[in-house]
């Protein structure tokens, strides 16, 4: 398998740009892709009183399986984003990105019972990038949340595997149920721009939800719907 993290390094070795000579020396005495990915997110999370230690003492406590999508989330990005020219630019500028491996560590956090610290991660990550994802929120790996801003995912959320998100959307609940509220995504499935979804329904995989919709009821796999409240519009096209 090519060696993404050598690809990287390649980048910042012949980067011309200066954005990327100020950061090479940061990554590149970074062994592997997932601890330069942690260590650059950490301190990018990192405030006066939650210090940049802390929080890799805190990473170092978590399941280190929390970085393991790294490397897939990060092709995810490169393959589906076509604004996107290089590994670099996901690493150092997607907030999608960052919003995700963010929430990967807070999901473990909430695992592991470390509550208030999980929090305090979804609540910088939307302060920094303006997305919210609930820590409890379970995410597969390929994850593309295009351009980041005011995605919001609930705490019941389930999020399949290669899911394309574009902004603004939402996964909620309708404020008439406790429990197991909030939407379940299968695998494959692009959710448009400003869509929102309600309650504990489900998205089978290829599904294709349009921009502005509402959805509130379940849709099939391989399917596109469409409006408010959203309706079968016909099969999905192939857009993943």
């Amino acid at each position: 398998m090519h060696d993404l993290w050598t690809n990287i390094q390649k980048e910042l070795r012949e980067g011309k740009d200066s954005f990327v000579i100020q950061v090479r020396d940061a990554w590149l005495n970074k062994p592997t892709l997932e601890e330069a990915v942690a260590d650059h997110l950490l301190r990018t999370l990192a405030q006066a009183d939650i210090t940049e230690d802390f929080l890799h003492r805190l990473a170092g406590q978590a399941d280190p399986a929390w970085t393991d999508s790294f490397e897939v989330d990060l092709r995810a990005y490169f393959d589906r984003d076509f604004a996107i020219q290089s590994y670099l630019e996901v690493l150092l500028l997607s907030r999608g990105f960052m919003a995700v491996s963010a929430h990967r560590l807070a999901h473990v956090l909430w695992q592991s019972g470390q509550r208030l610290s999980a929090q305090w991660i979804n609540r910088r990550v939307a302060e920094l990038w303006g997305i919210d994802l609930h820590p409890a929120a379970r995410i597969g790996r390929g994850l593309v949340i295009d351009h980041g801003m005011g995605t919001v995912v609930g705490e019941t959320s389930l999020i399949g595997d290669h899911v394309f998100l574009f902004h603004n959307v939402t996964l909620g609940g309708t404020g008439h149920a406790a429990g197991d509220r909030h939407p379940k995504v299968g695998n494959h499935v692009v959710i448009g721009t400003g869509a929102t979804l309600l309650g504990n329904l489900h998205i089978g995989d290829h599904a294709v939800i349009a921009a502005g919709s509402v959805v509130l009821k379940d849709v099939p796999p391989n399917t596109t719907v469409a409006g408010i409240p959203a309706k079968v519009k016909g099969p999905a096209r192939e857009l993943q």
